[in-house]
């Protein structure tokens, strides 16, 4: 197919939901060659092309010492792919909280979600609510993946075992009791110290510390942040899609930017990265190692499916055409 040939429509054939990759990159230049978007390796003896599926990939994270053309990125764009640059491993390059993201442009874009958002978001009782949804489907989610996945399952990581439950319903309490974002964010301190000490114990790490700036050898802190940044790539992804910008977060603080990014992420990075991440460090696993395991986890458990399900379903929650609108006050599951 020559360049000619490609439209847009012809590179958007997959759902952004259902498409399989997500791609790291470092060390290599990505550029554009018989209407394919490619990555080029140099070797000892001769330089190697790589080809990149992009009606079929999410999100491209560019590492160190990348490169890209502008002609890639304009096919990019065209197959609706996010773009981010980022430092070694998926961590940050200038940001200490966010990576920086080049979005596809296009004045088509899907209204009805960002509006349902903007309908809710200036009231302060209702992102409250639109919070405690989250947090409540996160504690969901973390029982339905744990309470079926096998590998976590072998590694002893139960849903139903009387730590996980007595933090569960605690955290449960919190969120249904919270008047405010500052006591949900408290209420979440306390659940999340309480996953790692449960996830810590499981693979003979009793002195874990969770620490964001990860000594090198610190495998399990080190496999955290990689694996949230994958986490947060997807939640990227999910908000591009449906036209909510980044800025308008419902529980994170409101002066950070990209900030519902993190608030989306959190949906699922408890239920996989988390566990993964320490199970993984016991295994002395590679960063590749565990970035395929996320992957790979991500897939299974249909994590672009229920992010897309809830962002959808939280903005219509006070929608005119949604369920509400005939002037029911919603009330929290």
């Amino acid at each position: 197919m020559t360049r000619a040939e490609i439209e847009a429509s012809n590179l958007k054939v997959i759902l952004h939901s259902k498409r399989a990759n997500i791609y790291y990159l470092e060390k290599c230049r990505v550029m554009q060659k018989d209407g394919r978007v490619l990555y080029l390796t140099e070797g000892k003896r001769e330089n190697q092309y790589w080809n990149i599926p992009i009606a079929n990939t999410t999100v491209l994270l560019l590492g160190t010492g990348t490169s890209i053309t502008q002609a890639a990125i304009r096919m990019l764009a065209m197959a609706g792919v996010m773009v981010g640059f980022c430092g070694n491993g998926g961590t940050p390059l200038l940001s200490g909280v966010e990576i920086e993201w080049l979005s596809p442009q296009s004045e088509y874009r899907p209204t009805e979600y960002v509006q349902g958002w903007l309908s809710f978001w200036f009231q302060a009782d209702k992102r409250l609510t639109a919070a405690k949804e989250f947090q409540m489907k996160r504690c969901q989610f973390i029982e339905q993946v744990w309470q079926k996945d096998r590998d976590l399952q072998s590694c002893g990581f139960y849903a139903d075992d009387d730590e996980i439950q007595s933090a569960m319903h605690r955290f449960q309490r919190i969120i249904r009791q919270a008047v405010d974002i500052k006591q949900l964010l408290a209420g979440e301190a306390i659940f999340t110290k309480a996953l790692y000490k449960y996830a810590s114990e499981h693979v003979n790490m009793p002195d874990f510390v969770r620490l964001h700036d990860a000594p090198a050898g610190d495998k399990a802190n080190i496999f955290l942040n990689h694996g949230n940044y994958l986490a947060y790539g997807m939640a990227a992804v999910t908000l591009w899609v449906l036209g909510i910008p980044h800025g308008f977060a419902v529980m994170h603080g409101k002066t950070r930017r990209g900030a519902l990014v993190f608030d989306v992420a959190d949906l699922v990075k408890d239920a996989i990265v988390l566990p993964g991440a320490f199970i993984c460090a016991e295994d002395n696993l590679r960063d590749q190692e565990f970035r395929s395991y996320c992957l790979q986890k991500f897939a299974e458990h249909k994590v672009m499916d229920f992010l897309f399900e809830e962002v959808k379903r939280v903005s219509q929650l006070w929608g005119k055409e949604g369920p509400y609108h005939d002037g029911t006050v919603y009330q929290p599951q």
